[in-house]
């Protein structure tokens, strides 16, 4: 498997990791039940898939939240979290110009800038989480730890 910028900075930074390879049949839209098809194709259990979500608050700030694909976010929560008025998802096609990354393939680490990221505390509860690799069809499985240190990410209740 080509490495993804993701893994050149997790290598980087000497951090272990797993990757898992799947087939992408589009599991990346909203689908209900796309985090359980992905984690069944990975063999892990579908609350350690956490998806990342790119927000925008009413300054312009682009913030990186990331909790479990089976939850919704609470935007209270995330305003709360990240200290601002208004939050709001960006389009997904403006997550290529401000990430690097597609829909479906967008993950926490290596993005072209670094913005603030917040992680939901339930990662806590796992010893491995999976997140996506950097590109479609491609997983990262990581420790909890490891992803907050990572992504100097904040951890907090986001989820409804």
């Amino acid at each position: 498997m080509k490495k993804t910028n993701a893994m050149r900075i997790l290598d980087g930074l000497k951090i272990p990791y797993e990757t898992a390879e799947y087939d992408d049949d589009i599991e990346h839209e909203l689908a209900k039940g796309a985090a359980i098809r992905l984690a069944k194709k990975i063999g892990a259990e579908p609350s350690t898939v956490f998806k990342t979500i790119v927000m925008r608050t009413e300054t312009k700030e682009i913030c990186i939240f990331c909790q479990s694909a089976l939850d919704e976010i609470n935007l209270k929560k995330a305003r709360q979290l990240a200290g601002c008025k208004e939050i709001n998802p960006v389009k997904p096609e403006e997550l290529l110009s401000l990430t690097g990354y597609i829909r479906g393939g967008c993950t926490p680490i290596g993005m072209k800038k670094k913005f603030r990221t917040f992680i939901d505390e339930q990662i806590m509860l796992h010893e491995k989480v999976c997140i996506s690799g950097g590109q479609r069809g491609v997983q990262i499985k990581i420790s909890p730890a490891d992803l907050i240190k990572a992504t100097d990410a904040v951890t907090g209740d986001l989820v409804l």
